[in-house]
């Protein structure tokens, strides 16, 4: 996800260890060379690992700053951010007994809520979404708010995605989808760039990059979402097309493990030193997009680890490690068991590198017995964890606003990961990701949320709550709204979004990798 925000979620640190008419065919492929076993890496800390200080620094936006000062500071500018939004809340908190009773209805009344407000905290002009809005002091007054005006590259795919599923929902007329897609597209064509990647932050209000790095997972998601407009909207295809080509997934590859690099500073001209190497996070879903392209060799959705084999004393013993041929190429395959539920491991145990991949893919559908089954297995863990060992009366552990609201934390189930995050506060968006696999316990959940806390304001379900005290952080973040509303879009329209993602031939290509793995064979 974004380098400043979630360092480590979904990195492996490993020393040892397309057009719109995309390639003929990808799989199957004539065998690869035997591949070494996965040997146990000596550095695998990634969480731990302190980059220097020249790759940490925040680019500066000069003209974001004259900007601020000509309105009298920073501070004083925060008004004129909000006035250039299209919109913002009347109330903090709603009453719980206004939400409907049945389930369908009150599905459909946060997915309405949640996508008045994504519609509202972007900018009008730019059509980019506001990466944060956080209220104070009990209100949504501008004067104790908060509002970070930047987006990531993940922000923005996830955006234009929402767009199509608002008008799929009857949120938004077709015509003004096109127009609101074609601004958003507009902006995305001129913002500064690197060999066609774009870097990993920009200031919403003067399109300033804040950042030296180019993501790999960030490109990826931005991708994901220029594939959605294309499928949905065909007058803008040509538009996402050339997007799409733009952005070389290749460029992000390390040959000489086979796995992609977590991004690129283009100054001082280093890559990062982490790589994705965990097979279940959301880095499969960049992946995917890139073997589809044509600018990933199929090699790597293979040579990511499963589970690590019990010597490397790494995360949750594995029942069993074994090597097998799937398509042509090598995998070490494997799994581990929690009170008699099988599952892969992620890297931290969050739901949302479980599951956030299905927001556009169904990998219930197109790997049943692979990711789909996995997925599955995740939730069922992560319900039974938080009810029946921690004890509490929601559940849902993935990264989010720390309740205090002043910082973003990594939370999940530690026994789901290889370097588990610890359990913390319960986050709505988590709910919203399990309607793919439970939706009856995912909607109970969220209500019980609504019903015992002070969560749900104007614009739907705020990030995160504590369970232990009832603390609440009025806070929205695009990248948690955007998933919530998308999952319920996909769960109120039979896949919607998930069925655009499908239907494009970069997809079309690689539906094999998914539908051929097994993991608890």
């Amino acid at each position: 996800m974004n380098i400043g925000r979630t360092l480590g979620v979904f990195v492996v640190c490993l020393a040892s260890a397309a057009s719109f008419a995309a390639p003929d065919s990808i799989v199957p492929t004539p065998p690869s060379p035997p591949r070494p076993p996965r040997r146990c890496p000596t550095d695998f800390a990634a969480g731990r690992v302190v980059l220097p200080a020249a790759l940490r620094e925040r680019v500066d936006a000069p003209k974001k700053t004259a900007w601020e000062q000509a309105r009298g500071g920073q501070v004083a500018a925060i008004p004129h951010i909000k006035d250039r939004l299209r919109g913002w809340p009347e109330r903090l908190l709603v009453d719980h007994h206004s939400l409907p009773q049945t389930d369908d209805a009150f599905a459909r009344r946060v997915a309405r809520d949640t996508w008045r407000g994504l519609d509202a905290l972007s900018d009008r002009e730019h059509g980019l979404p506001v990466d944060t809005v956080r209220f104070g002091s009990g209100s949504v007054d501008i004067a104790a708010a908060r509002i970070g005006d930047y987006a990531s590259g993940t922000d923005i795919g996830l955006h234009l995605t929402a767009v199509v599923a608002a008008r799929e929902l009857g949120f938004l007329p077709a015509a003004e989808t096109v127009e609101r897609l074609r601004r958003t597209l507009a902006t995305v064509a001129g913002l500064e760039h690197y060999r066609g990647l774009l870097f990993n932050y920009y200031d919403t209000t003067s399109l300033e990059r804040t950042s030296n790095f180019v993501s790999f997972i960030d490109t990826a998601w931005l991708t994901a979402g220029l594939m959605v407009v294309r499928a949905a909207v065909p007058e803008l295809a040509a538009e996402c097309t050339r997007l799409i080509d733009r952005q070389n997934l290749g460029f992000f590859y390390d040959g000489e493990h086979d796995v992609v690099s977590h991004g690129y500073y283009v100054h001082p001209g280093r890559a990062s030193p982490f790589h994705y190497g965990m097979f279940f996070t959301e880095a499969r879903l960049g992946c995917l997009i890139g073997i589809g392209k044509g600018e990933l060799p199929a090699d790597v959705w293979f040579a990511m680890i499963r589970t690590f084999p019990p010597d490397c004393r790494i995360g949750p013993p594995p029942v069993q490690v074994r090597r097998r041929t799937v398509l042509g190429h090598t995998v070490e395959s494997g799994y581990c068991d929690w009170r008699g539920v099988r599952y892969v491991p992620s890297w931290g145990g969050s739901m949302f590198e479980a599951l956030m991949p299905t927001v556009v893919l169904d990998e219930v559908r197109h790997a049943p017995d692979g990711l789909g089954a996995n997925d599955r297995a995740h939730v069922t863990v992560q319900r039974r964890y938080a009810t029946e060992e921690l004890g509490m009366p929601v559940w849902g552990l993935s990264p989010c606003t720390t309740p205090d609201g002043s910082a973003y934390g990594e939370y999940g189930a530690a026994m789901l990961g290889v370097r588990g995050y610890a359990a913390g506060p319960v986050t709505p968006h988590a709910s919203a990701l399990a309607l793919a696999v439970a939706p009856e316990a995912a909607l109970a959940n969220l209500r019980t949320l609504v019903e015992r806390y002070d969560v749900y304001g104007d614009y739907g379900f705020y990030d995160v709550v504590d369970p232990a005290t009832g603390r609440v952080a009025h806070t929205y973040l695009a990248l948690d709204q955007s998933m919530l509303f998308l999952a319920l879009a996909n769960h109120l329209r039979a896949g919607c979004v998930q069925t655009y993602f499908a239907a494009d031939p970069v997809i079309q290509k690689v539906l094999p990798l998914l539908q051929a793995e097994r993991f608890f064979d």
